[in-house]
């Protein structure tokens, strides 16, 4: 569905073609092993709106370079250390007007900073252009390691250069950049990521091996016991 929406009659051979092989990437059929875990080759044809990356780790460190190279004074706001620029992409981390579109997960360009409050254009879902106001709210972790239970002031909102993959999901990209310092790690984790878009032109892939060079192959993991039986 993602792929034909508003998809031109020229366009169709071409978007069929993509389909096909995101299908046989999810059901493991491509690659060099039985196994859960195949290594595949990459097209080489496979620009960016969104960095996605499989874990947490690498999407922070991507972030931070990315904001430090981008120009503006940085801004100090309560979250521990969060660091904020006018005009740095950033994400929704709680539902606050799911009516408007302020979700969790939706994603904004800051346009104004101010101490208690944070004006921002909706970049993503069906209010794209929208200006809108992010307060501080009361939040409360949820971390069961933590003894003891605090509330503490703060913005609902993360640096988005780059994204998770498991963030990703259920988003419609015009363009992805996905960003392999490590294999994914979990079943279905590389078609997501490679779904997000509408062709194989509008995503990019940067993959490195164990000694950090740049490859073309990477781990496809899929448990093909899911698919016996359907």
């Amino acid at each position: 569905m993602r792929l034909t929406v508003g998809a031109n009659t020229s366009d169709i051979e071409e978007i069929k073609a993509f389909a096909n092989w995101l299908l046989e990437l999810s059901e493991g059929k491509i690659g060099d092993s039985d196994d859960c875990q195949v290594v595949i080759d990459i097209p080489e044809d496979l620009l960016i709106k969104a960095i996605l990356a499989p874990t947490n780790e690498v999407v922070q460190e991507i972030n931070e370079r990315l904001l430090a190279s981008f120009p503006g004074d940085e801004v100090d706001l309560p979250n521990h250390r969060l660091v904020l620029k006018v005009g740095v992409p950033v994400m929704l981390l709680r539902n606050i007007d799911q009516q408007n579109g302020l979700c969790n997960g939706t994603r904004l360009q800051i346009t104004k900073l101010y101490k208690r409050v944070i004006e921002a254009e909706i970049i993503s879902g069906g209010n794209i252009g929208t200006r809108t106001f992010i307060p501080r709210i009361s939040l409360t972790p949820s971390d069961k390691r933590i003894p003891i239970k605090f509330q503490r002031r703060q913005f609902p909102l993360n640096v988005c250069f780059a994204m998770t993959i498991n963030k990703s999901q259920g988003q419609s990209l015009s363009r992805v950049g996905l960003y392999l310092k490590y294999p994914v790690f979990s079943h279905g984790q590389l078609y997501v990521a490679l779904s997000r878009v509408k062709s194989r032109a509008s995503v990019k892939l940067l993959i490195l091996d164990k000694d950090e060079n740049v490859t073309s192959k990477t781990t496809n993991v899929v448990y093909k016991e899911v698919f016996s039986g359907i």
